[in-house]
């Protein structure tokens, strides 16, 4: 089996596995109680938010565990709701769990506001400027998008922000970002960053959410007023430190380079399929399977051993794709999509092989759909 849907999952790397062995089992100590064993762990989460700021090139901060990314966006949109005239500002292509946020915000009476996105798939920045203003609390609006891979400009949206809106809150969903696309938070106004542990070979059940000012947030439920009371509940310590153990092992600058190359070694050994190329990450990428439904694509290639996503695996099972529809890719092609994405440690002969799958299952489908 080969898998092509990283930005959907990615395989946890083994060394995970005796962490968290040795972090239930041994050090399973509850980091909010007193004891000295139960203090060790709290130091031990605390060294890993140090570890996880000095990655993300923060000057300062806090980093909150979450469960999933999707709680870390929904941590970051809820918390920084105010009551008052504020508007609050998303691009048109965000993840779920921050657009559908946003349009239940909008039914409720907040005064959101959409940007579209231009024809290579980033935020429209002509646009953005016109909707950004003194009365903007919350901008969101994601580092890299999991659909096309397109990669959004934060030093020229910070740049705006302390040009129009400098009191607003700058949130950036970092998922297919963090440890992937070159950041240094230092040098940006972001505010917020969501990051996640499986999509960097950690376990499922953990994420981050970088705060530069714990001001800026509110809580969402109340408990035991755990990490600075903004997101109380008993730690994953386990998963914290087996993601920990995830980034350690990462080596961004060199896995970017490899990942450009298989991705350039398997597009150059595709016959006939339309690559969407919006010259972001190289991890992700959508093909086009002319006069082929992707969803048959993607059922036909599962069972000759490929495996890719239609799109993000939270929105898979919707008809459409408000991704492309966004930037005019058109229905039929959107309908014979299929999205694509790598990792690092991937070989040439397993890209090879697929493509050469991928040829063989679609000159298959197409001939007998002439039939």
């Amino acid at each position: 089996m080969i898998f092509l849907d990283n930005a959907g999952t990615t395989k946890m790397f083994e060394e995970c596995v005796e962490v968290h062995k040795l972090y239930s089992c041994e050090h399973f100590f509850n980091p909010s109680a007193l004891s000295v064993e139960s203090l060790n762990v709290s130091k031990l989460i605390a060294d890993v938010e140090k570890y996880f700021l000095q990655r993300l090139g923060a000057k300062g901060g806090n980093i909150l565990f979450t469960g999933c990314a999707t709680e870390s966006n929904n941590l970051a949109v809820k918390g920084s709701l105010r009551s008052g005239d504020w508007e609050y500002v998303f691009s048109a292509g965000e993840h779920p769990s921050v657009y559908n946020v946003a349009k239940k915000l909008e039914l409720e009476g907040y005064k959101v506001k959409f940007v579209p996105l231009d024809s290579d798939g980033k935020v429209d920045l002509n646009v953005l400027k016109t909707t950004l203003n003194n009365k903007t609390r919350l901008i969101s609006i994601m580092h890299v998008n999991n659909e096309t891979g397109a990669i959004n400009d934060l030093d020229a949206i910070s740049k705006l922000k302390k040009e129009l809106c400098p009191r607003a809150v700058f949130h950036c969903d970092g998922v297919q970002g963090f440890m992937k696309i070159p950041c240094e938070l230092r040098k940006t106004e972001v505010d917020l960053y969501s990051f996640s542990a499986h999509k960097l070979h950690g376990p499922k059940g953990v994420a981050g959410l970088y705060v530069k000012d714990k001001n800026t947030l509110k809580e969402l439920f109340q408990g035991g007023g755990q990490q600075y009371g903004l997101r109380s509940g008993t730690e994953n310590v386990s998963g914290i430190m087996q993601f920990k153990i995830a980034v350690e092992k990462i080596d961004e600058k060199k896995n970017f380079e490899r990942v450009t190359a298989l991705k350039r070694l398997f597009n150059n050994n595709l016959n006939g399929i339309k690559v969407l190329d919006f010259k972001g990450s190289p991890y992700i990428e959508s093909l086009i399977f002319e006069g082929v439904k992707g969803e048959t694509i993607l059922h036909s290639l599962n069972q000759a051993g490929v495996i890719v996503g239609l799109g993000s695996a939270c929105s898979s099972k919707k008809a459409g794709n408000r991704i492309l529809e966004g930037i005019g890719v058109s229905k039929d092609d959107i309908v014979s999509s299929v999205r694509v994405s790598f990792n690092a440690y991937q070989t040439e002969g397993e890209v090879l092989e697929a493509a050469r799958i991928i040829n063989e299952v679609y000159q298959d489908i197409k001939e007998r759909v002439a039939k």
